[in-house]
């Protein structure tokens, strides 16, 4: 029995297969979770880009109420606002990093 146990390799086989199977399964998920990854960011740009083109300009012009005899009795002045573009919107800007800086000498 123990000569059987021995010279029977079909657990190794196996056991070999499982471990080549998982490793390219671990190597394909890495790569599509790779690329779902640029898929969301791609969205979500998107999404930051419709949101930067919504123009928020408003204006509403004032209304008064005139007494009976004479003068104003009530009034509200209008008021105006003009959205420009922000610096970001729409990709018009970098993510931009420091350059390296050394370490100052330690102190005792």
């Amino acid at each position: 029995m123990l000569r059987t146990l021995l010279n029977d390799e079909a657990g190794f086989i196996v056991s070999a297969e499982l471990v080549l199977v998982a490793t390219i399964l671990v190597i394909g998920m890495i790569v599509g979770l790779s690329e779902v990854q640029h898929a969301v960011v791609a969205e979500l740009n998107d999404v930051a880009d419709a949101i930067g083109n919504l123009n928020q300009s408003y204006c509403f012009s004032g209304f008064s109420k005139a007494k009976q005899h004479g003068g104003v009795a009530a009034y509200t002045r209008g008021s105006i606002f003009h959205d420009t573009q922000d610096e970001c919107d729409n990709n018009q800007c970098d993510i931009d990093c420091d350059v390296p800086v050394n370490e100052g000498p330690k102190r005792n």
